[in-house]
């Protein structure tokens, strides 16, 4: 009997006519769904039906313990991507539902857009060509990154490599990390510091951390409040890290500059959502990693992870399968 395998959230498309398509297509029978609408609990348990192995493309598309239990013959969710906060995990290993993840094949992407993001809200790049094109010649004082504090809340693979890139810019780098630092903030060329002592001192404060439990809203009104009043915030690591009304407040009564955000609470934004009205805002649509090379090396990887597990040998496992 075939192996039922389903990529149930390819909204936008990136799986189907990657490379890797093929190679799945050949472990068994196949389903994509290239619809919107795994964002809906009964929706999602629709799509997976009877499958025994889920590849997971978007986060919107979220595996709680009333999915698993709806999908009763699922053995394993294999992650394109790092983040793991859209699977309750407890569930997964309750139900010994084994998840397999991605680990780094986007950081060298989700770096150099979170650079660019760095750029384009101190150098008000999207607002200067939105009122250049208007007729406007917007010659206002720039910031520019020599010289300026940068602190990294996070040092795995992103955060190390946006360490890496910022070195020629001459900024003095400041990290905070979530977990044992174990010499990593010498290795990035960083001074290891408390988060509070980096929010005061940073002149731009970049996340990248995982979301959990722990870390939801980990930048919260007390910690939001303790950054300077010129200082900007980048986010292209999970919304939920910080709480979303205190960041509104903050960037609408200018306690803080401004803030450059590749994800967001609700994706896509929902229309009238606050941040879409101010204009101290830079906003990308959650595509930091979203490179030709990502897409290609990240959905392979999964398909090959698939692999391992039907072979017995699991690889990057977050949540081993039954034994």
């Amino acid at each position: 009997m075939s192996l039922e395998i389903v990529v149930p959230d390819d909204f936008p498309a990136a799986f189907t006519g990657s490379s890797a398509e093929p190679r799945l297509r050949g472990l068994g029978n196949v389903t994509v769904h290239t619809e919107r609408g795994a964002d809906q609990e009964t929706e999602l348990i629709r799509r997976i039906g009877d499958a025994e192995v889920v590849i997971n493309i978007r986060a919107h598309a979220r595996f709680t313990d009333r999915v698993l239990a709806g999908c009763p013959n699922l053995r394993l969710i294999s992650i394109w991507g790092t983040g793991t906060d859209n699977v309750d995990l407890a569930a997964c290993r309750a139900r010994e539902v084994a998840v397999t993840n991605t680990p780094g094949v986007n950081a060298h992407a989700v770096a150099e857009h979170t650079l660019a993001l760095m750029l384009a809200i101190t150098r008000r790049i999207p607002a200067m060509d939105r009122d250049t094109r208007a007729g406007q010649w917007p010659r206002g004082q720039l910031i520019q990154l020599e010289g300026r504090t940068v602190g990294l809340i996070g040092l795995g693979a992103i955060g190390a490599r946006v360490a890496e890139l910022l070195t020629p810019f001459g900024v003095r780098l400041l990290a905070a990390t979530y977990g044992p630092e174990a010499g990593r903030a010498a290795s990035a060329g960083a001074r290891h510091v408390p988060v509070e002592t980096l929010l005061r001192e940073a002149d731009i404060v970049s996340l990248h951390l995982r979301l959990s439990a722990d870390t939801q809203s980990y930048l919260g009104r007390d910690r939001l409040a303790l950054m300077k009043p010129t200082a900007f915030l980048v986010n292209t690591a999970r919304g939920g890290l910080v709480d979303k009304a205190a960041l509104v407040d903050a960037l609408r009564d200018g306690r803080i500059a401004g803030a450059a955000l590749d994800v967001f609470h609700e994706e896509p934004i929902p229309a009238g959502d606050p941040i879409l009205g101010l204009p101290n805002v830079v906003l990308t649509p959650h595509n930091g990693g979203t490179t030709r090379e990502v897409i290609d090396a990240g959905l392979l990887r999964a398909v090959e992870n698939i692999e391992h597990f039907l072979a017995g040998r699991p690889r990057d496992v977050v949540v081993p399968p039954r034994r």
